[in-house]
Parts: structure tokens; C-alpha cells; sequence
């Protein structure tokens, strides 16, 4: 008995349905999960987790704070605060050096940063375009024929306090008045750059965050910058420190949990 069309059509898109779901739903699921119990990819596949005496403390591919602890590395910044449910980098881009009501512009945020760190390790924490209270060093510069001719008014954008500047080219330097927009106004903003050095003590990953927000990593200048606090701290000597960042560093990159880990005596 032949059956009506429209019945063998929904049964043939039954049979598809049924076998795509054991290839698909079963069989390929089923495949990667046992890929990933091969030896040399099981850890992987499980997050890279770091355990200490049979708990996990973290994963190596995921950066996380240290809150601070003065015995412990700290990692690069993270513009999601290290939290792996909101990876991603904070799309501010260097043309951002105005602050708002409503948040820092990128540049005060590596300034206060380059600052904060400075005062952590007891070094110099000057960055250029950076002012010595840790603010984005911006002038908004009116002139007479509006982006050209003498300038007739100069505002420090980042400061509604003393300007980081008593003159610029002969004009006294006002502060700011909150939420003033000056661009909108006429202004041309102007960045200066100052007289930090052209290296700053503190390297750009200890001011600035990973495109994912996440990175395990920081650079070995960084990890040499935190070595006599860390040694000071745990009164340890600098070189079993510096030591113990060598066994964790890979390609140049410090991983900050192995080597926390191994300061505690975990590996």
C-alpha cells in the first residue's frame, strides 16, 4: 500500500530529525568530550584549573584579583573586574583623555593608576600627559579666530581644583567648572605632555587592561617592579623571588596565580 504524499514526506523528515539528532546531539557531543579526556589535553579541557592541597584556587588562563595583599603579585588591570561572565575590554580608545560626570576618561584612569602603583612599590609613578595628582593633563584652548590665532582662554578639563598649569602661552589657566562640556564650546583639546621620562618606571601593563579584561599574565618588567615588596613582605630574599618568577614565566609573560601558588608553597 503506498502511502499519501504528504505522509511520506513527514515521515522521511522524521527519519532526518532522528538521525541528525544521534549524529549531532550524541555521537559529536560525545566525540569532543572524550577528546578531551586524552592525556595532555584533560587539563585543558577542564578550565586549567590550579589546585592547592586538592582545591581549586583558580585557573590558569584567568586573571583574578589578589586583593591587594601586599604578600601577593597583583595582575593587570581588568575592565570587567575580573569577572569571567563579563570579559571584554573597555573600548576607550587614546583619543580619550576628557573626563566626564559620569566616568574617567582612559587617560586619568592610567594616571591614577600609574600614581597608585607608584606609591605601592615606592617608585616614581609619573607617566607623560599625566599630572601630579593623577589626572589626565588636558588643557581646552580657545583662540580668537576659533581653531587658530592668539589664544584668549585656557581651562585644565580634569581639574575643577588648582590647575596642574598657572600660564599656557601667556593665558592664565582656569580650572573646571563640573560637567562643562568645553569641546562643544570651541575649544581645541590639548593634551601636554609634560616632564615625565620617555620610560616610565611603571610599564603600560600595570596601567592598562587586556582586550579580554581577563589576561593571566603580566609582563616580566612588572613582576620584576613588584619583587622587592613581595620579598620585603614574606621576608623572603630577592632572589629566591626573582627565582620563583623564572619556573612561571613562559614567552616572556608571568603567569601571577602559578607564581602566587608558589610563593605559598603550592608547586
Amino acid at each position: 500500500m503506498r502511502l499519501p504524499a504528504w505522509l511520506a514526506h513527514h515521515l522521511a523528515a522524521l527519519r532526518a530529525l532522528l538521525v541528525l539528532t544521534v549524529i549531532l546531539g550524541l555521537a559529536y557531543p560525545l566525540l569532543f568530550v572524550g577528546a578531551g579526556k586524552i592525556p595532555g589535553l584533560s587539563a585543558k579541557a577542564g578550565g586549567s584549573l590550579v589546585t592547592v592541597g586538592g582545591k581549586a584556587v583558580g585557573s590558569s588562563l584567568i586573571g583574578q584579583s589578589f586583593g591587594d595583599d601586599p604578600r601577593y603579585f597583583q595582575s593587570r588591570p581588568s575592565a570587567g573586574a575580573y569577572d569571567p561572565t563579563a570579559t571584554g575590554a573597555s573600548n576607550l580608545g587614546p583619543e580619550d583623555v576628557v573626563d566626564t560626570p559620569d566616568r574617567q576618561s582612559l587617560l586619568t584612569q592610567v594616571c591614577a593608576r600609574g600614581l597608585a602603583i607608584g606609591k605601592r612599590e615606592g617608585v616614581d609613578g609619573s607617566r607623560p600627559f599625566c599630572t601630579a595628582d593623577g589626572v589626565g593633563a588636558v588643557l581646552a584652548v580657545f583662540h580668537r579666530d576659533g581653531f587658530t590665532g592668539p589664544v584668549t582662554r585656557v581651562v585644565s578639563v580634569n581639574q575643577t581644583g588648582a590647575p596642574f598649569l598657572t600660564t599656557y602661552q601667556g593665558v592664565t589657566v582656569e580650572p573646571a567648572e563640573a560637567g562643562e562640556d568645553y569641546r562643544a564650546l570651541g575649544a581645541v583639546i590639548t593634551p601636554i605632555r609634560g616632564n615625565a621620562p620617555d620610560h616610565p618606571v611603571v610599564p603600560a601593563d600595570a596601567v592598562t587592561a587586556s582586550a579580554s579584561g581577563l589576561d593571566p599574565g603580566i609582563s616580566s618588567a612588572y613582576a620584576d617592579l613588584q619583587a622587592p615588596r613581595v620579598a620585603r613582605e614574606r621576608g623572603v630574599t630577592l632572589d629566591r623571588v626573582h627565582q620563583l618568577i623564572g619556573r612561571n614565566t613562559e614567552g616572556g609573560v608571568v603567569n601571577v596565580l602559578k607564581l602566587n601558588v608558589a610563593l605559598d608553597g603550592g608547586n
